[in-house]
Protein backbone atom coordinates (compact mmCIF):
# COMPACT_ATOMS: atom_id res chain seq x y z
CA UNK A 1 0.00 0.00 0.00
CA UNK A 2 1.42 3.37 -1.09
CA UNK A 3 0.30 6.85 -0.14
CA UNK A 4 1.95 10.04 -1.61
CA UNK A 5 1.74 13.45 0.15
CA UNK A 6 1.71 17.01 -1.86
CA UNK A 7 2.87 19.51 0.45
CA UNK A 8 2.95 23.14 -0.83
CA UNK A 9 3.16 26.84 0.79
CA UNK A 10 0.08 28.20 1.74
CA UNK A 11 -0.95 31.39 -0.13
CA UNK A 12 0.01 34.51 1.02
CA UNK A 13 3.20 32.91 2.52
CA UNK A 14 6.05 34.05 0.45
CA UNK A 15 7.92 31.43 -1.33
CA UNK A 16 11.76 32.66 -1.84
CA UNK A 17 12.88 28.83 -3.86
CA UNK A 18 9.24 29.67 -6.25
CA UNK A 19 10.96 32.98 -6.82
CA UNK A 20 14.15 32.01 -7.34
CA UNK A 21 13.44 29.25 -9.91
CA UNK A 22 11.00 31.80 -11.48
CA UNK A 23 13.77 34.60 -11.91
CA UNK A 24 16.15 31.56 -13.20
CA UNK A 25 13.73 30.73 -15.67
CA UNK A 26 13.16 34.46 -16.78
CA UNK A 27 17.18 34.32 -17.11
CA UNK A 28 16.97 31.44 -19.34
CA UNK A 29 14.48 32.84 -21.86
CA UNK A 30 11.52 31.38 -20.49
CA UNK A 31 9.69 34.61 -19.91
CA UNK A 32 5.86 33.20 -20.39
CA UNK A 33 6.33 31.80 -16.70
CA UNK A 34 5.17 34.51 -14.37
CA UNK A 35 4.91 32.57 -10.74
CA UNK A 36 6.21 29.70 -9.57
CA UNK A 37 5.48 28.05 -6.07
CA UNK A 38 7.64 25.53 -4.58
CA UNK A 39 6.40 22.13 -2.74
CA UNK A 40 7.73 18.75 -1.86
CA UNK A 41 6.14 15.05 -2.84
CA UNK A 42 6.63 12.50 -0.55
CA UNK A 43 6.17 8.76 -1.37
CA UNK A 44 4.93 6.67 1.57
CA UNK A 45 5.33 2.69 1.83
CA UNK A 46 2.48 1.53 4.13
CA UNK A 47 1.56 -1.24 5.86
CA UNK A 48 -1.92 -2.92 4.64
CA UNK A 49 -4.67 -1.32 6.78
CA UNK A 50 -3.09 2.02 6.87
CA UNK A 51 -6.12 4.63 6.64
CA UNK A 52 -5.66 8.03 4.90
CA UNK A 53 -6.47 9.47 8.69
CA UNK A 54 -3.30 7.91 10.10
CA UNK A 55 -1.26 9.95 6.64
CA UNK A 56 -2.73 12.58 7.76
CA UNK A 57 -1.96 12.52 10.97
CA UNK A 58 1.73 12.02 9.68
CA UNK A 59 1.56 14.78 8.06
CA UNK A 60 -0.01 16.79 11.13
CA UNK A 61 2.81 15.75 13.68
CA UNK A 62 6.00 15.70 11.06
CA UNK A 63 5.52 16.01 7.38
CA UNK A 64 4.32 19.53 7.29
CA UNK A 65 4.33 22.85 8.61
CA UNK A 66 0.60 23.17 9.28
CA UNK A 67 0.92 26.84 9.92
CA UNK A 68 2.36 27.81 6.89
CA UNK A 69 2.04 24.68 5.02
CA UNK A 70 -1.08 22.79 3.35
CA UNK A 71 -1.10 19.17 2.35
CA UNK A 72 -3.06 16.63 -0.06
CA UNK A 73 -2.96 13.19 0.36
CA UNK A 74 -3.35 10.26 -2.17
CA UNK A 75 -3.61 6.41 -1.22
CA UNK A 76 -2.44 5.09 -4.15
Amino acid sequence: MKARVHVMLKNGVLDPQGAAVRHALGAMGFDQVTGVRQGKVIDLELAEGTSEADVAEMCDKLLANTVIESYSIEML
